[in-house]
């Protein structure tokens, strides 16, 4: 198992919400959908775009990134729909104590 980094308290993040952290030299996109937390790569394997600017898509469980639409699996990392076609990595999320963290590898 990696290392585990706290991101922030489970309050922070509202419903459909996405926030960029940066953490140990990865960006990284801590999306809510619900009471679930994910964690992606911040940055669209198409384009080096900041998915965490995008929106969140609670009914497929998806991000899209706002630069060219591509859209990505929040708990695989995959893109569902072109230009992407290479995946996004995905980190392992511990909710804990009210915080939420991810571990890196």
């Amino acid at each position: 198992m990696g290392e585990r980094v706290v991101l922030c308290a489970i309050d922070d993040l509202s419903p459909g919400e996405a926030r960029r952290f940066d953490v140990a030299g990865a960006r990284i996109a801590l999306v809510r959908i619900g009471d679930e937390f994910f964690a992606i790569g911040d940055r669209c394997s198409h384009e080096d775009y900041p998915l965490s600017e995008g929106e969140v898509w609670t009914d497929t469980c998806e991000i899209e990134c706002p630069r060219h639409g591509s859209t990505f699996d929040l708990r695989t990392g995959a893109p569902s729909s072109l230009p992407a076609t290479q995946p996004v990595p995905v980190y392992d999320v511990v909710i804990e104590d009210g915080n939420v963290s991810v571990v890196l590898p």
